[in-house]
Protein backbone atom coordinates (compact mmCIF):
# COMPACT_ATOMS: atom_id res chain seq x y z
CA UNK A 1 0.00 0.00 0.00
CA UNK A 2 1.22 3.49 -0.84
CA UNK A 3 1.17 5.99 1.98
CA UNK A 4 -0.57 9.31 1.26
CA UNK A 5 2.62 11.23 2.03
CA UNK A 6 4.60 9.50 -0.73
CA UNK A 7 2.12 10.32 -3.49
CA UNK A 8 2.69 13.72 -5.03
CA UNK A 9 0.08 15.08 -7.40
CA UNK A 10 1.11 18.07 -9.44
CA UNK A 11 -0.46 20.01 -12.25
CA UNK A 12 0.79 19.36 -15.77
CA UNK A 13 2.62 22.64 -15.99
CA UNK A 14 5.28 23.52 -13.50
CA UNK A 15 4.57 27.09 -12.45
CA UNK A 16 7.53 29.39 -11.91
CA UNK A 17 7.92 30.86 -8.46
CA UNK A 18 10.05 33.64 -7.06
CA UNK A 19 12.15 32.58 -4.06
CA UNK A 20 13.94 35.19 -1.93
CA UNK A 21 16.39 34.46 0.88
CA UNK A 22 15.41 36.43 3.98
CA UNK A 23 17.64 35.22 6.80
CA UNK A 24 21.42 35.20 6.96
CA UNK A 25 24.00 32.48 7.63
CA UNK A 26 24.15 32.70 11.43
CA UNK A 27 23.25 29.45 13.22
CA UNK A 28 22.08 27.65 10.07
CA UNK A 29 22.38 23.87 10.11
CA UNK A 30 24.84 22.62 7.47
CA UNK A 31 22.23 20.56 5.60
CA UNK A 32 19.97 23.61 5.26
CA UNK A 33 22.92 25.76 4.14
CA UNK A 34 23.66 23.10 1.50
CA UNK A 35 20.02 23.18 0.37
CA UNK A 36 20.14 26.97 0.06
CA UNK A 37 23.32 26.53 -1.98
CA UNK A 38 21.55 24.08 -4.31
CA UNK A 39 18.82 26.69 -4.77
CA UNK A 40 21.62 29.25 -5.40
CA UNK A 41 20.32 31.45 -2.60
CA UNK A 42 23.66 31.86 -0.86
CA UNK A 43 23.29 35.47 0.35
CA UNK A 44 20.56 37.50 2.03
CA UNK A 45 18.19 39.25 -0.41
CA UNK A 46 19.19 37.01 -3.32
CA UNK A 47 16.24 35.98 -5.47
CA UNK A 48 15.64 33.33 -8.12
CA UNK A 49 12.86 32.43 -10.49
CA UNK A 50 12.51 28.64 -10.28
CA UNK A 51 10.12 26.16 -11.89
CA UNK A 52 8.29 24.38 -9.08
CA UNK A 53 9.11 20.70 -9.63
CA UNK A 54 8.72 18.09 -6.92
CA UNK A 55 12.49 18.18 -6.25
CA UNK A 56 12.49 21.96 -5.90
CA UNK A 57 9.41 21.81 -3.68
CA UNK A 58 11.25 19.45 -1.32
CA UNK A 59 14.24 21.79 -1.15
CA UNK A 60 11.99 24.77 -0.50
CA UNK A 61 10.18 22.92 2.29
CA UNK A 62 13.54 22.12 3.90
CA UNK A 63 14.67 25.77 3.73
CA UNK A 64 11.26 27.29 4.50
CA UNK A 65 12.49 29.03 7.65
CA UNK A 66 15.09 31.02 5.69
CA UNK A 67 13.30 31.98 2.48
CA UNK A 68 9.98 33.31 1.25
CA UNK A 69 8.36 32.36 -2.03
CA UNK A 70 5.26 32.61 -4.17
CA UNK A 71 4.07 32.62 -7.80
CA UNK A 72 5.56 35.47 -9.81
CA UNK A 73 3.37 37.70 -11.99
CA UNK A 74 4.25 39.27 -15.33
CA UNK A 75 4.74 42.83 -14.04
CA UNK A 76 7.14 41.72 -11.31
CA UNK A 77 9.06 39.47 -13.72
CA UNK A 78 9.50 42.35 -16.17
CA UNK A 79 10.72 44.70 -13.42
CA UNK A 80 13.03 42.07 -11.95
CA UNK A 81 14.66 41.15 -15.25
CA UNK A 82 14.97 44.69 -16.60
CA UNK A 83 16.29 46.34 -13.42
CA UNK A 84 18.15 43.51 -11.68
CA UNK A 85 19.05 41.15 -14.54
CA UNK A 86 22.81 41.00 -15.02
CA UNK A 87 25.02 39.62 -17.79
CA UNK A 88 28.78 38.89 -17.67
CA UNK A 89 30.76 41.94 -16.62
CA UNK A 90 27.95 42.88 -14.20
CA UNK A 91 26.21 44.85 -16.96
CA UNK A 92 22.46 45.37 -17.07
CA UNK A 93 20.34 43.28 -19.39
CA UNK A 94 19.09 45.22 -22.44
CA UNK A 95 16.60 44.54 -25.21
CA UNK A 96 19.48 44.41 -27.71
CA UNK A 97 21.20 41.69 -25.69
CA UNK A 98 17.92 39.74 -25.49
CA UNK A 99 17.45 39.95 -29.28
CA UNK A 100 21.02 38.79 -29.99
CA UNK A 101 21.24 35.96 -27.44
CA UNK A 102 17.77 34.42 -27.42
CA UNK A 103 14.71 33.84 -29.54
CA UNK A 104 12.79 36.63 -27.79
CA UNK A 105 12.37 40.15 -29.15
CA UNK A 106 12.42 42.06 -25.86
CA UNK A 107 12.67 41.77 -22.10
CA UNK A 108 8.86 41.99 -21.89
CA UNK A 109 8.42 39.02 -24.23
CA UNK A 110 10.97 37.00 -22.27
CA UNK A 111 9.27 37.87 -18.95
CA UNK A 112 5.87 36.89 -20.35
CA UNK A 113 7.25 33.51 -21.50
CA UNK A 114 8.97 33.03 -18.14
CA UNK A 115 5.73 33.56 -16.21
CA UNK A 116 3.81 31.31 -18.60
CA UNK A 117 6.30 28.53 -17.91
CA UNK A 118 7.48 28.18 -21.51
CA UNK A 119 10.88 29.79 -20.86
CA UNK A 120 13.55 29.41 -18.23
CA UNK A 121 16.27 31.78 -17.04
CA UNK A 122 18.81 29.43 -18.62
CA UNK A 123 17.22 30.07 -22.06
CA UNK A 124 18.87 33.49 -22.03
CA UNK A 125 22.54 32.91 -22.75
CA UNK A 126 24.73 34.72 -20.24
CA UNK A 127 21.95 35.89 -17.91
CA UNK A 128 22.95 35.32 -14.29
CA UNK A 129 20.36 33.12 -12.52
CA UNK A 130 20.46 35.05 -9.23
CA UNK A 131 18.99 38.53 -8.82
CA UNK A 132 20.58 40.68 -6.10
CA UNK A 133 17.87 42.73 -4.41
CA UNK A 134 17.94 45.48 -1.79
CA UNK A 135 16.15 45.38 1.58
CA UNK A 136 12.47 46.26 1.08
CA UNK A 137 11.38 49.87 1.28
CA UNK A 138 9.53 50.46 4.56
CA UNK A 139 10.83 47.14 5.91
CA UNK A 140 9.50 43.62 5.96
CA UNK A 141 6.45 44.43 8.12
CA UNK A 142 6.96 41.37 10.28
CA UNK A 143 9.49 39.37 12.25
CA UNK A 144 12.12 37.80 10.03
CA UNK A 145 12.25 34.56 12.02
CA UNK A 146 8.53 33.74 12.02
CA UNK A 147 6.41 32.25 9.22
CA UNK A 148 3.95 34.41 7.30
CA UNK A 149 0.95 32.81 9.03
CA UNK A 150 2.21 33.97 12.44
CA UNK A 151 2.87 37.56 11.37
CA UNK A 152 6.38 36.89 10.15
CA UNK A 153 8.18 37.02 6.83
CA UNK A 154 9.38 33.51 5.89
CA UNK A 155 7.39 30.83 4.10
CA UNK A 156 4.83 30.73 1.30
CA UNK A 157 3.40 34.20 0.65
CA UNK A 158 1.25 33.42 -2.34
CA UNK A 159 0.63 36.46 -4.55
CA UNK A 160 1.98 38.81 -1.84
CA UNK A 161 5.51 37.88 -2.97
CA UNK A 162 5.04 40.27 -5.90
CA UNK A 163 4.40 43.26 -3.64
CA UNK A 164 7.46 42.42 -1.53
CA UNK A 165 9.65 41.89 -4.60
CA UNK A 166 8.60 45.22 -6.11
CA UNK A 167 9.62 46.97 -2.88
CA UNK A 168 12.99 45.18 -3.03
CA UNK A 169 13.72 45.96 -6.69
Amino acid sequence: MVSPRSVWVMSQEEKPILAIRIRGPARVRPEIEDTLGYLRLRKVHNARVIKLTSDVRGMIMRAKDYITWGPIDENTATLLISKRGRIPGNEMLTDDYVRKNSSYKSIDAFAKALVAGTADISDMEGLKPVFRLTPPKKGFRGKRNLPVGMGGVTGDRGQAINELAQRMI
